[in-house]
């Protein structure tokens, strides 16, 4: 009895189908808010990086841990997300100092105190809160 193969030898193995379904588009409102993230990241990057700061601690929800990511692999990963929808995963650098990385949050309250005393040092400053308070 001959073997039936199913190797087609113009095309190779069947694997199915050759493309696979990416996640859909992000909406117009998911799209802004990305943009948004990234102005904030220059913003957080240019007041913290010469403070020794090297970047953004993030919580997975995948393996449920914090995740240290420097400012460049950050925008990568939105610039990633604009693109293509998802992010890819990437390595958490080795053995990172907590001490060396910041949350989000702490960089948009940095960058509020620091817009806050800018715009009290203005002739005329309110003393309001600073540009980049989230009212969420």
């Amino acid at each position: 009895m001959e073997a039936v193969s199913t190797w087609d030898d113009a095309s190779g193995p069947d694997f199915g189908p050759a493309d696979q379904p990416g996640p859909p588009p992000l909406t117009m409102e998911e799209r802004a808010g990305v943009l948004d993230d990234l102005a904030e990241l220059e913003v957080f990057r240019t007041l913290l990086e010469p403070t020794g700061i090297k970047g953004i601690v993030v919580d997975c929800p995948d393996c449920d841990e914090e995740h240290h990511v420097d400012w460049a692999l950050m925008q990568a990963n939105l610039r990633q997300l604009l693109e293509e929808g998802q992010t890819g995963r990437h390595e958490p650098p080795f053995d990172p100092d907590p001490d060396d990385y910041v949350s989000w949050d702490y960089a948009s309250g940095y960058a509020d105190g620091i817009a806050a005393m800018a715009e009290r040092e203005e002739p005329g400053g309110t003393g309001r809160g600073g540009k980049h308070a989230r009212d969420d």
